[in-house]
């Protein structure tokens, strides 16, 4: 099953990706790895905001986890010229969680991105990861991620 059968299945169908905010590009090409630049958690319904801990709970977070995903690989297929088939396998994803200094799940929170990468994706979006806790994120996001891909 392809990646846009799976999304199909999982009842997801791909936003267009989100410009640029500031003085970035969403992605480079470098060889055969894509950097993508931070998604924040941002759906159809707008943009998820909040501090994890205190202002939402684990499973909202995850669920804004999943948005940056969502986009993380809207913007991929903007890399691939539309191709989803060119992606061979996220390599990492940088997960930001905007979190009370109490909350300390922040790798959970960011299985929310993970784990839909691997229900897109199969073995080939198993990934490195890193998950950190901040104090604040652009425009007041609950969630950013960011990702290293390697394409044909």
């Amino acid at each position: 099953m392809s990646a846009e059968d799976r999304l199909n299945a999982l009842g997801v169908t791909l936003p267009d990706p989100v410009a640029p905010v500031a003085n970035y590009v969403p992605f480079v090409q470098a060889g055969g790895l894509v950097h993508i630049s931070g998604q924040i958690s941002i759906g159809p319904q707008g943009l998820v905001t909040g501090r994890v801990g205190s202002d939402m709970d684990l499973e909202a977070a995850q669920a804004a986890a999943q948005l940056c995903a969502i986009n993380l690989i809207a913007q991929i297929k903007a890399a691939c010229a539309g191709d989803l088939s060119r992606l061979r396998r996220i390599v990492k994803l940088g997960g930001f969680v905007n979190a009370d200094p109490a909350f300390t799940d922040i790798p959970k929170v960011i299985n929310g991105a993970s784990d839909f990468m691997v229900d897109v994706f199969g073995e080939a979006g198993r990934h490195a990861r890193s998950a950190v806790g901040v104090a604040v994120l652009p425009l007041g996001a609950a969630v950013e991620v960011d990702a290293v891909v390697e394409v044909n």
